[in-house]
């Protein structure tokens, strides 16, 4: 019986030419490597665009809770956001450009105006309050329709006085409810209550935030860095508050029994924003609480 060969150990046919054996796989060209590496970088942004997209959908939702400050005559915020036709009227008629559209960051209120008190508060330099009036829809309005509620607390209970028309033949704003509340978040740090004074510029030589001063000008709002203070005892929140009787330095007793003064908000505030702007405590000790209600 004929032993039986292996096939590999055959002669190669004649002609034919020989090819080389390989334990492992043939490998790729630099052109075919290249193409390979391509292909993965594509998918990888593909897959990453469609999952920003996907992701950028849900930013609404979850900034939809940051609370802005909205211009004077504001609706509530369900009511203001579906009237809102995002127009920016309001932001160019305004004397000392307090009022901003907002980016993608403010959720479902992507474009509409607020205010940022500690950048630029509203001082009511306009008198008339040229944002309401220069609204077209009534999302900024002197007076609500009767179908649309007050919130309890919400409600002023008596028009404001503008200092700067106190002596005018109507020295009121025609507001009925407010747009917020300072409150004294920070009073360990109050100069008032340290009993410290104050003297240079409120927020520094680089600070950019305008406010009427009557001393100056009635009707052209100037600089804070142009404005420097010296003052024995702090009082720059009461000072320059636009109006009368909304917060005031006070001597109240502290928790040891001591006297001491500090800022007293009282319910004429209707939520500007000048006495967060003017703090030149860093960062302030008295903020406005957008929407905030008065609570005695």
């Amino acid at each position: 019986m004929s032993e039986q060969k292996d096939p590999s150990d055959l002669p190669e046919p004649a002609g034919k030419p020989k090819l080389a054996r390989s334990d492992g796989p043939v490998p790729l060209s630099i052109s075919r490597r290249q193409q390979a590496r391509r292909r993965i970088l594509r998918t990888i942004l593909l897959s990453g665009g469609v999952l920003g997209a996907a992701a950028s959908g849900y930013l609404p939702v979850v900034y939809a809770q940051k609370q802005r400050l909205r211009p004077p005559g504001a609706l509530d915020e369900k009511d203001f956001l579906s009237s809102c036709i995002k127009c920016g009227q309001c932001v160019q008629v305004c004397p000392v450009q307090a009022i901003k559209l907002a980016d993608l960051l403010d959720g479902f209120g992507v474009g509409t105006p607020y205010i940022d008190p500690r950048e630029q508060a509203c001082d009511f330099s306009c008198d008339a309050v040229q944002c309401i009036l220069a609204c077209p829809t009534g999302s900024l309005t002197y007076e609500k329709p009767d179908f649309l509620g007050v919130r309890p607390g919400a409600a002023l209970a008596a028009k404001p006085i503008l200092l700067a028309k106190e002596k005018d033949a109507e020295p009121t704003l025609n507001f009925r409810e407010r747009i917020g509340v300072a409150r004294l978040t920070r009073p360990e740090s109050c100069l008032a209550i340290k009993g410290k004074g104050f003297k240079g510029q409120a927020r520094g030589a680089e600070f950019k935030g305008r406010m009427r001063y009557m001393a100056v000008d009635r009707w052209k709002p100037i600089s804070i860095a142009d404005h420097p203070y010296d003052v024995a005892e702090c009082d720059l929140c009461a000072r320059e508050c636009p109006i009368k009787g909304a917060i005031s330095i006070e001597t109240v007793s502290a928790p040891d029994g001591s006297k001491r003064k500090q800022p007293v908000v009282h319910e004429h505030c209707v939520g500007c924003g000048v006495c967060e702007m003017i703090c030149p405590v860093e960062p302030t000790c008295i903020e406005i609480v957008p929407r905030e209600v008065w609570r005695a």
